[in-house]
């Protein structure tokens, strides 16, 4: 088992508890996307007061309704397709919501800079779910890239946890522009009738890294989180002009234990 998928299971243990216990309580699937996003809404008012750990904390909350509702819709035979448009729909309000936040929060403390950065990466972020949406209207299936809403949401929370959180809007920024790109590739070979990329061999290995196809809680997987977790805590906050981070960060704590503080 890889450590994503170790991490995985053991969130899973807690959340089985909250599932049984709406099941039993009636609660229907809808409402429960209801209340995740109404409570989004409100770690996005902490992230625009500058209260990360406050808005990591509501996050959590939040998207444990955001994950049981399709299980409690699945255990209960209460799927249908408006619950996946509605779930969807809300998504898109949840994750408009945390961006806003940090607009308004990189506004008032005069960071122009990363004002922009967020703009660009609420774009992207809301055109990688644009993107599949849109292919599979023509192709099957367009599950490509790695940055799809989990990993958005996870880094979201790490950012706020750790006080971090424009290393992880940087992280974002790039691997969004990347997983659209990817979508885009794919839906043009696949109306094209034309052969995937091959992983095989060096070259094989660097398209498997940016032309990504993996699933969760797999070797590759855990690679990629390991190197976004690097970047998101080694890189001193100074590097990337963060305007909210304190401290040099665990990285420049480092820099500095080996004499390099000034690089």
């Amino acid at each position: 088992m890889t450590f994503t998928g170790a991490i995985g299971a053991a969130c899973m243990l807690p959340l089985r508890l909250i599932i049984r216990a709406c099941v039993a309580l009636g609660i229907h699937p809808n409402v429960l996307t209801l209340i995740g996003v109404l409570i989004n809404v409100a770690a996005g008012f902490a992230l625009a007061r500058n209260r990360f750990l406050l808005a990591g904390v509501i996050m959590i909350v939040a998207n444990i309704f955001d994950f049981i509702d399709g299980k409690v819709a699945h255990i209960t035979g209460t799927q249908s397709a408006f619950g996946a448009f509605w779930d969807s729909t809300l998504d898109r309000f949840s994750d408009l919501a945390l961006f806003t936040g940090l607009i308004y929060l990189y506004s008032t403390v005069g960071s122009h800079d990363y004002v922009l950065i967020t703009t660009l990466t609420l774009i992207f972020a809301t055109m990688t779910s644009y993107a599949r949406a849109r292919a599979e209207s023509l192709v099957q299936k367009c599950k490509v890239g790695f940055m799809e809403r989990p990993e958005r949401i996870v880094l979201f929370m790490i950012g706020a946890f750790t006080d971090r959180m424009a290393g992880v809007l940087w992280v974002i920024l790039v691997l969004s522009v990347v997983t659209v790109a990817n979508r885009i590739y794919y839906t043009y070979l696949a109306l094209n009738d034309l052969p995937m990329p091959s992983p095989t061999g060096l070259k094989g290995a660097v398209t498997r890294a940016f032309y990504w196809t993996d699933e969760r809680a797999t070797l590759a997987y855990d690679l990629w989180v390991i190197a976004i977790l690097a970047f998101v805590w080694l890189t001193p906050p100074a590097w990337i002009g963060d305007p909210t981070a304190a401290g040099p960060g665990l990285g420049g704590i480092l820099l500095r234990a080996f004499g390099l503080h000034q690089l």
